[in-house]
C-alpha cells in the first residue's frame, strides 16, 4: 500500500503523534477517558520538537483497532502510534492481537522492558500483554507502541524510573524511540532532558543551529 498524500509538515522535523484510547466503557462515554490526557500532557512535556497529535477514542474490537492504527499510519502519515489500554489478560483486551495484525515487523524489546518497569511495583506486571511493531508502507514508516491504561503507569513506562538523587534505575522506553523513528526514516524528535534522556550514537547526533 501506498502512503496516502496528506499536507506537508509545518517543519521538517514536526513528528505526527497518532493517540489511541482502547475502552469500550470510555467509547461510549460511561466514563471520561484519562489515557489521551495523559500522553498528551506527557508527550508536551517531553518533546522540545515541533509536534501535531490525531486522537482516537475506541471500543475493545480488534477491527476497529487495526483500522484505527492503519489509518493513522498510512492516510495521516503518522511517525508514532501510541495506544493505551486493552493489554492483559481479559476476553476484551485485544490491542495486542490487532497491532500486531497492522504491523509488518515486531519490537519485541519494547514490550519486554514496559513489563521490567512495571515489575518494580506489581507481581502482576507479568499480565500484561503491551507489544510494539512498525508498519512499514511505500514512502513510509511508524513505530506503534501498546501502553498501559492508568495515567500514573504512562508516565513510569515511558519516562522511567529514579531514585531520590535523580540517578536512573530503569530506562524509560521513550529513550529508545527518536533513534528508532531516525532508523525508519522519520522526524528528528528532540526532547526535554529533565523529562527524559534520549539515546542516539554520537553519529546519529545532529548539531543544534
Amino acid at each position: 500500500m501506498k502512503h496516502t498524500e496528506n499536507p506537508e509538515r509545518s517543519h521538517p522535523d514536526e513528528v505526527r503523534i497518532g493517540l489511541v484510547s482502547i475502552s469500550d466503557r470510555a467509547s461510549a462515554g460511561t466514563y471520561q477517558d484519562e489515557g489521551i490526557p495523559a500522553l498528551k500532557n506527557w508527550l508536551g512535556l517531553a518533546i522540545t520538537s515541533p509536534l501535531s497529535t490525531h486522537e482516537r477514542l475506541i471500543p475493545d474490537d480488534a477491527e476497529t483497532i487495526t483500522e484505527t492504527l492503519i489509518e493513522l499510519v498510512d492516510e495521516l502519515g503518522c511517525d508514532l502510534v501510541l495506544t493505551t489500554g486493552g493489554t492483559g489478560p481479559g476476553r476484551r483486551d485485544v490491542t495486542p492481537e490487532a497491532t500486531l495484525e497492522a504491523g509488518t515487523r515486531e519490537m519485541p524489546g519494547f514490550g519486554e522492558q514496559m513489563r521490567q518497569i512495571s515489575l518494580r511495583f506489581v507481581p502482576t506486571a507479568i499480565l500484561s500483554r503491551q507489544v510494539a511493531v512498525l508498519r512499514e508502507i511505500e514512502g513510509h514508516a511508524a513505530l506503534i507502541i501498546n501502553l498501559p491504561g492508568q495515567p500514573k503507569s504512562i508516565r513510569e513506562i515511558l519516562e522511567g524510573l529514579k531514585d531520590a538523587d535523580g540517578e536512573i534505575l530503569a530506562a524509560g522506553i521513550f529513550a529508545s524511540v527518536p533513534y528508532c523513528i531516525d532508523l525508519i526514516g522519520g522526524p528528528y524528535i528532540e526532547a526535554n532532558p529533565d523529562i527524559i534522556s534520549v539515546f542516539r550514537p554520537k553519529s546519529a547526533i545532529k548539531p543544534r543551529p
